[in-house]
């Protein structure tokens, strides 16, 4: 086979050389063809045009005789003679008074160089951008519809899955690859079939690309990896041709992993968007349905992709037969996120006091990515200090950092704002810790970090996967208590509620209109525009699949759930008005208030495990009944206050 592909290399070489020394003979002849045709005249015509004066420019040259003539229109026109034996032309020029210059005769040499030298340059100049990249590197101008993807070396792949974590339930999934790379024969006796193509799919930084690499480090295999975006091209084609010739390089390096990054980028759904599809994007799609369909799994070839949009990908690319294993690689739990911590803090020379397992508390809801930077942060933090170990401050800082930016301390604010905006957070303290089902508050704090002015941190004791309707309730009322705590302190209101409002309206809207927990609407789902479908063309062609009386009824619902939450915080304020005003103060006084100053300041004890406040709540307190569980996304959210919430 590899003396049939470089026999087959060498006819290409031959035409191509061919093809482009055709070209340069059609330019030859077109350089000596074009252009205006001197006429030859005879010597004895050249003197009859000098003794009537009608010639004009000529150069004289020891053999030749070169210039204009006025013909028979009364046109100059070019003009050659051969030059004869004629003592008398150059007194017969001057009294014509017709001007002219002496010229030598060139060499043989001399008009080699001149008819032959530019044809060489182009020579060169063809080897040197065609031939001279293809013998290094292939990356010749004429190779634009070659794969870009990038083959690593079995021997130098360091990545294996010591260096994973977080992930257990997708590596234990992605052992039946390396076990088939390494031994496809045990499969293959008993009938068996590995997957053709394995599709991780997840959020942003949980660690697909990483697990497919370590994939490949532990089956010591050959690892093509490529962007999907780099199959396509503005000229249409291309993409397809890409496409295949990396499964061409792959069976040739078999057995081989081919790894497409980001798969949404060629794999969305055909047809779709105003004016109809994309036609590169759906020829290279096509392509790569027809290579999954055409290599078999004993050719010893995987294929792998990543994407964050497994909802937009086509049908026929998921579908069993193609991509007919799905890998879900989720935000790590507290066990994965000390883990992952533990991975990325290997190179860190850490503090005896740092305790890991606490920072992974601190941090729900955090992907690989995340934690690597909290990690790279911390390590940042501590050598701008002049430390000789990252301590657990550094790691709190990094934290914080990573979740609403960097400390603004330059920015300066007026000691009326200051005043607001402390109210304003004192707010969603207070109602955050006296309310029964929400997260413990962590600290509060007035010092400017990134967009915002001010945040109340709450952390939750423990990873949730389920929501409450009464915790939904809860955190309407949280997030409506900055507002109401500056209407209650300075009866007027100010703009560094919008975040907060934005919120409000997203939870209760979800709460009516998508969990059925409105005791009006009953147990319902209605569609709302943003189901999954994100193809304009189709969002345009959707009708409402209700009426507008019953738009009118989630209207009114939407609009109670936020009026009774913001009448309810506003009453827990008025009712601990005396130590809301305290709190308020201190922090005004120390711009960062933690949680156990903040229980002390309350009169309430610490936090229990079941995330309960150990004294009754204020008796104008509403207590919501009990519903069942609703889906939730697990990352903290720091209530802000400021003008670029």
């Amino acid at each position: 086979m590899k003396n049939k592909s470089s026999n087959n290399r060498k006819i290409v070489s031959i035409g191509q050389i061919a093809g482009w020394l055709a070209v340069f003979v059609v330019l030859i002849l077109f350089f000596n063809t074009s252009g205006t045709k001197e006429t030859t005249l005879d010597y004895s015509a050249f003197k009859q045009k000098v003794a009537t004066a009608e010639v004009a420019d000529l150069t004289v040259a020891p053999s030749i005789i070169s210039g204009m003539y006025k013909n028979d229109k009364g046109q100059f026109v070019p003009f050659k003679t051969v030059r004869m034996e004629d003592p008398n032309l150059v007194q017969e020029l001057s009294a014509a008074k017709i001007t002219y210059k002496a010229e030598q005769d060139r060499s043989w040499i001399g008009n080699i160089l001149f008819n032959v030298l530019w044809i060489v340059l182009l020579i060169g100049l063809w080897w040197f951008i065609f031939i001279r990249p293809q013998r290094s590197d292939g990356k010749s101008a004429m190779n634009f519809a070659r794969s870009k993807a990038k083959m690593q070396d079995p021997s130098k792949q360091t990545v294996t899955f010591k260096d994973v974590a977080g992930c257990e339930e997708a590596k234990e999934e992605l052992e039946d690859v390396i076990k088939f790379l390494k031994n496809p024969k045990k499969f293959q006796k008993l009938g068996g079939k590995l997957p053709k193509g394995v599709l991780l799919y997840g959020a942003p930084g949980t660690g697909k690309t990483l697990l497919a690499k370590a994939v490949a480090g532990e089956a010591g295999v050959a690892f093509f990896s490529a962007s999907a975006s780099e199959f396509v091209e503005m000229f249409v084609g291309v993409g397809a041709a890409r496409v295949r010739d990396l499964f061409e390089q792959a069976k040739k390096n078999s057995p081989a992993i081919i790894f497409i990054d980001e798969l949404d980028a060629v794999g969305r759904r055909r047809f779709a968007g105003i004016g109809g599809g994309h036609d590169e994007r759906e020829q290279t799609l096509n392509q790569l349905l027809i290579e999954l369909d055409g290599f078999e799994s004993k050719q010893g070839i995987i294929l792998m992709a990543s994407t964050n949009r497994p909802d937009v990908l086509d049908p026929a690319l998921i579908r069993p037969g193609r991509f007919d294993r799905h890998i879900s690689v989720p935000a790590p739990d507290l066990k994965g996120r000390e883990e992952i911590l533990k991975v990325h803090a290997k190179k860190v020379k850490l503090a005896p006091e740092v305790d890991l397992k606490i920072v992974a508390k601190g941090t729900p809801g955090f992907v690989g990515a995340d934690l690597a930077n909290v990690v790279n942060e911390a390590a940042i933090l501590a050598a701008r200090a002049d430390k000789e170990a990252v301590t657990s401050v550094d790691l709190d800082e990094a934290v914080e950092r990573v979740l609403a930016g960097p400390q603004k301390k330059s920015r300066i604010i007026s000691k009326h704002e200051q005043h607001v905006i402390a109210a304003h957070e004192v707010g969603h303290t207070v109602v955050a810790r006296l309310t029964n089902h929400s997260d413990p508050v962590h600290k509060v704090t007035i010092i400017p970090r990134g967009q915002a002015l001010g945040y109340t941190l709450q952390l939750p004791l423990e990873d949730k996967f389920l929501t409450s309707k009464s915790e939904l309730l809860d955190k309407l009322c949280i997030l409506l208590a900055g507002r109401a705590a500056e209407e209650i302190v300075f009866g007027e209101i100010t703009s560094g509620a919008s975040d907060d409002l934005n919120k409000t309206m997203a939870y209760a809207r979800k709460m009516v209109v998508e969990l059925g927990m409105s005791e009006k609407l009953g147990p319902i789902a209605l569609p709302n525009g943003d189901d999954g479908e994100v193809f304009l063309g189709r969002d345009l062609s959707r009708h409402k699949t209700y009426s507008e009386e019953l738009a009118r009824t989630i209207d009114e619902e939407i609009l109670n759930l936020i009026r009774t939450s913001y009448a309810r915080a506003k009453d827990i304020i008025i009712s601990h008005r005396v130590a809301f005003d305290k709190l308020v103060e201190t922090l005004l006084q120390k711009e960062v208030v933690e949680a156990s100053e903040i229980d002390e300041i309350l009169g309430l004890k610490p936090a229990v495990v079941e995330n309960q406040p150990a004294i009754k709540p204020a008796e104008n307190e509403h207590t919501p009944k009990e519903e069942p569980k609703a889906p939730k996304a697990t990352r903290p959210e720091a209530q802000q206050a400021g003008l670029f919430d």
